[in-house]
Order: C-alpha cells, then structure tokens, then sequence
C-alpha cells in the first residue's frame, strides 16, 4: 500500500511538471495549469493502473485528490493523507496509525507545496504535440536529463474545459503507470476542515506526532 501511495503521489507531482515545448503544446498546457489554479479547488477522481511488463503484474486501485491552493485531501485503498497548509495527517487505515509532520515550507515538493505542481512546468521537460482529436489533445513529454527514470509521460487533456482525461507515466524499468481519471471538477468549495485529520471520526487510532 505504501508503493501505491508511493507512485500517486510521484504520479501527480510529474503530470504537470513540464518543460521546453512546441508552441502549440505549451499553450495547451499552460491553459490547462491556469484554468485549475483559477477555480476554487482541483477534485479528481481515477484509477490508478500499474503494469509491470517484466513480470507480467497488473495491479489497478481507485483514488481521489481534492487539491486548494496549498491544502489537498488524497485518499487511496488503505490510506489518506490530509494537508491543512502547514500541517499533514497520514492514516494507514489498516494499521489504525495516524502519523503527524510538518514539512518544511522552504521545500517546493507536492507533499509541502502542493500548488506547486502547477507552477513546475516550465523547466525540466520537451513537450510535443502528439496528437489532436474533436475532443481532445495527446501531449508527449520527454525529460531533458537523460538520467530519469522516465521515459515518457502521455496526458490527454479534454478540449471543452481543459481537463484532464488520461496520463500515462512510462518508465524505463519497463513499469507503466496509467491515470485514468474517472470524475475532473474545477467547480467544488471545500470547507477548510476537509482538509484536516479529525480525531473525533477515528476512534482508537494511535497518533504519532512527529512535529
């Protein structure tokens, strides 16, 4: 479950951290990003698809993130983790352990920065229109160190209202990770304590506070 929390999150801080592009491309990327941080909140619902060509393994689990600004909510099969902007909540379901930090906020990553993840895109990654459709848009992105683990990343953003459709997150390890996203709503207001671990919902939970 751990791996799984592992490659969400690496997943979400990669789809939209882009770089040097053809013109088109760019554009369509940067309405994408300004079209999320103008709305109120990024919900997404989608599931995420792991295949392991080398060993023949295909593992499938279904998530949420509910993004604001610098608070976000992500809940996967067995974990959620709450960011209130300052303060993160990370409960293992199974394991009934809530574990409390406080990331630093001089660091730019998604888990201390999550809006971040919007403003990344313009270092670090060769975009490429790949393709074009009535409803939507392929972009291909290729990083420019050639020491990354990634091959490619492959995003399929709908033209209607710049949202997000699919990811494919190609790695050179032979392991492919997919995004489909199942549910793309820029329209939701969450209330701040959605975005905080209330102890009074998780009875018996052992709470380790790391701050």
């Amino acid at each position: 479950m751990r791996y799984i929390l592992t490659i969400a999150i690496l997943f979400i801080i990669t789809f939209i951290s882009m770089g040097q592009a053809d013109p088109e491309g760019l554009r369509i990327l940067d309405k994408f990003s300004s079209t999320a941080l103008s709305a109120p909140s990024v919900s997404i619902k989608f599931r995420l698809i792991t295949d392991d060509a080398a060993n023949s393994k295909k593992d499938t689990a279904s998530g949420s993130l509910v993004l604001s600004k610098d608070q976000y909510r992500l809940e996967l099969p067995g974990n959620i983790i709450w960011f209130n902007g300052s303060v993160s909540w990370n409960y293992l379901i199974n394991e009934k352990e809530v574990t409390i930090t406080k990331p630093d906020r001089k660091d730019e990553s998604f888990m201390s920065r999550p809006a971040s993840i919007f403003t990344l895109y313009k270092k670090g990654y060769k975009i490429r229109l790949l393709d074009e459709t009535t409803t939507s848009w392929t972009v291909d992105l290729y990083p420019e160190d050639t020491g990354n683990e990634l091959i490619r990343i492959r995003l399929t953003i709908g033209k209607t209202s710049y949202n997000l459709l699919n990811a494919e997150y190609k790695r050179k390890d032979g392991i492919t990770i997919t995004l489909k996203v199942t549910d793309y709503n820029l329209k939701t207001v969450p209330d701040a304590s959605y975005f905080t671990f209330n102890p009074k919902n998780y009875r018996d939970v052992e709470i380790i506070d790391m701050r």
